[in-house]
């Protein structure tokens, strides 16, 4: 399906800042704009704003409100003025999570519902919003169930599975680093089909599994686990933690001098947990899903300006780039299906390619037909101590991977999407 939409003009320009007060944040119109139609759109985000995610939340939300002020800049949804809500999910209590999305169906009739960071919060949104026959669009929860066994037609995702990320750089380190890997995983879905991944590609190259540590969410002492690790003399030792948790695993990987014995390694890496690190922490292989810089792809400069301005000067993260892309996926769905109807807008997102200045990517970026799941481009390379002209710049691309070549066929995930009649 083509990516071409249009947006009714306005004669006036409506730009929305956003403001989070009480764990609720409504994007409002600073202008008074007559040729409004008379009821909104709305946007709910279902988010961890504190917590172990909180960062990773916070940044996904900053994607989401420039979004917004670009759609409204651009006549709205339908010609009718987009706002967005956002409640606090927490980083890691479900039951909180799907509370938050029934009162912003329910009590805020939202339009759309995005979330969640936590795969396992976004896999339970995802069956709230089925159950609710609300357009669902997942920016940055990676467990593969999500397009995968436990698919539903109305339900989007923003961010790669896990299994794109350990096939985009299985053989990478199995080939330079070794064939012994150590796994220290967090306990929940995101954990657990990533180390999945990676134990299926080690069968696949011939590797060995040495050992490995399931370790509960927001776990700040890494000591027990990283000795285990060292004892069992891996050629590689796998960290799937992320956020704060990421953060604390490296710390105490360097202060126990691991990665001077083994490489360290992992898939999803971010900005946000390099930024929270010493710059002797800043190690290791890794996969981002989105990089700032990317001087030959269009409209990423002026992208990072955009959010520049939003942060006091820190570039943006995949995680904003998730926000910003999936509250847009909302507006491109209701153009092409000229309706607010969750089954048209569903249809007319099948093989849909993201415009250029909204996937911010060298490769074409589509939902793909089947599971609803996003072909984007990954990003393989390892970490950097500082930036050379940057102090953001904190990675290096040493390859880039097609998401549709690193993803399982649709047949393969599992998904066995039904449609209502």
């Amino acid at each position: 399906m083509s990516s071409k939409f249009e947006l009714p003009k306005l004669s006036r320009r409506s730009l929305l800042k956003a403001t989070a007060l009480a764990g609720v944040s409504q994007v409002a119109s600073p202008f008074v704009v007559t040729s409004w139609a008379a009821d909104t759109v709305k946007i709910g985000l279902d988010n961890p704003l504190t917590g172990t995610y909180a960062a990773t939340g916070k940044n996904e939300m900053i994607g989401a409100q420039l979004a917004v002020e670009q759609i409204n800049a651009k006549g709205g949804i339908l010609g009718r003025k987009v706002e967005l809500l956002v409640e606090d999910s927490t980083s890691g209590d479900a039951g909180t999570a799907v509370q938050k999305a029934r009162k912003l169906i329910d009590r805020d009739q939202v339009n759309f519902l995005l979330g969640n960071v936590n795969s396992a919060l976004a896999q339970a949104m995802a069956n709230v919003a089925y159950e609710k026959k609300i357009l669902h669009v997942v920016p940055g929860g990676h467990t593969d169930t999500i397009t995968g066994s436990n698919c539903h037609w109305n339900v989007f995702r923003v961010c790669n599975t896990t299994r794109m990320q350990t096939n985009s750089i299985s053989k990478v380190l199995f080939e330079k680093y070794g064939k012994k890997w150590y796994f220290i995983t967090p306990d929940y879905a995101f954990g657990h089909t990533l180390q999945q991944g990676f134990e299926a590609s080690l069968k696949e190259f011939g590797g060995t599994k040495v050992g490995g540590d399931l370790v509960p969410l927001q776990t700040t002492d890494f000591s027990s686990y990283l000795i285990k690790a060292q004892a069992a003399n891996p050629e590689v030792i796998i960290v799937l933690t992320s956020g704060e948790d990421m953060v604390n695993t490296l710390k105490q990987a360097v202060q126990f001098g691991l990665d001077k014995r083994f490489h360290i390694a992992g898939a999803q890496q971010e900005l946000e947990a390099l930024n929270g690190l010493p710059p002797e922490a800043r190690i290791g292989s890794w996969v981002f899903e989105w990089y700032w810089k990317q001087p030959n792809v269009p409209h990423v400069a002026e992208f990072v300006a955009d959010i520049r301005k939003k942060t006091g000067g820190h570039v943006p993260t995949a995680r904003t780039w998730f926000g910003f892309a999936s509250a847009w996926t909302c507006a491109l769905a209701a153009a092409n299906a000229k309706s607010l109807d969750t089954v048209k807008m569903a249809k007319a997102l099948q093989g849909f390619k993201l415009p250029p200045e909204i996937a911010l990517m060298p490769k074409d970026t589509v939902y793909r037909e089947g599971d609803n799941q996003l072909m984007p481009t990954l990003y393989v390379g390892h970490a950097q101590a500082k930036g050379k002209d940057d102090p953001e710049d904190l990675f290096v691309v040493d390859m880039e991977v097609d998401g549709s070549k690193a993803a399982p066929s649709v047949a393969d995930t599992g998904c066995k999407m039904t449609w209502p009649a």
